[in-house]
């Protein structure tokens, strides 16, 4: 029967209209996206199948182009579509925190993370960019491949952090092993990077570890705590140092640290 001839309220059109996305069930969302289905087979039933062969909706989403178009009843402009149906997702949630505050909405934050980091093949690198009331300036992937200290140089981190005139960061890399326990490397590049931005008086808010699921973060960890700032005492407001604007006090701290550091 095809969907035309089902009763209004379970059509997944309708049912979405009504009862808002959240009612739907899987199938039915993806039955909206793929709007046809194929001769003999709803669409409806077509994603039932789908969702069937690859295993799981997150599986399907994530497919390649190759693995994606190999299923029957999907093609290249589907993937076309469904990419850019994903990327908005991302665009969302990033203009969300930009309107925001990311320390007030983690789940945001972390959602976004995730959406940018989880389905990526190799290790990568990133910071979100933050201004004095903690909203998002930029989203960059700095860096890729094996996360670690020869990879990762807070010299760049804090280049860019300086070019975007922020006043705090949140980093966050990838375990594509999906396991989010943090690594030993994982705990000094943290703390080099602590010291690195501390130095121009940049807070360092976060490190967030995406993995399959549960994600990691030092916040909780206890690790980022004041005492770390070495120009911020309690309840005291960080100073965004310009470009050229520097003081010289800033200027012995870091010409002091940096090779230690960098």
């Amino acid at each position: 029967m095809a969907i035309r001839d089902w009763p209004a309220d379970e059509r997944p059109r309708e049912k979405l209209l009504d009862k808002g996305p959240q009612a739907l069930s899987d199938a039915e969302l993806l039955a909206i996206f793929l709007r046809t289905g194929l001769p003999g087979q709803s669409a409806v039933d077509l994603a039932r199948s789908l969702l069937g062969h690859f295993g799981s909706l997150r599986k399907l989403l994530e497919a390649d182009h190759a693995t994606f178009c190999e299923a029957k009843g999907l093609g290249t402009a589907k993937y076309a579509q469904l990419q850019a149906a994903l990327e908005l997702s991302r665009r969302h949630l990033l203009s969300t925190l930009q309107r925001g505050d990311a320390l007030t909405s983690p789940d945001h934050t972390r959602r976004f993370l995730a959406s940018r980091l989880r389905e990526k093949h190799r290790e990568v690198f990133a910071v979100l960019f933050l201004d004095t009331r903690n909203r998002v300036i930029a989203y960059e992937e700095l860096f890729h491949g094996t996360i670690d200290g020869a990879s990762v140089h807070p010299r760049e981190v804090v280049s860019r952090a300086l070019a975007h005139h922020a006043a705090a960061a949140i980093v966050a890399h990838n375990h594509p092993s999906g396991v989010t326990e943090p690594s030993r490397a994982d705990q000094q590049i943290t703390d080099q990077l602590k010291r690195a931005l501390a130095l121009v008086d940049i807070r360092l808010l976060d490190h967030i570890i995406v993995g399959d699921g549960r994600r990691a973060r030092w916040r909780r960890r206890g690790s980022f705590d004041c005492g770390w700032r070495l120009s911020c005492g309690s309840g005291a407001s960080p100073r965004i140092l310009r470009s050229g604007a520097s003081t010289q006090s800033t200027r012995r701290r870091w010409d002091a640290e940096k090779k230690k550091l960098f």
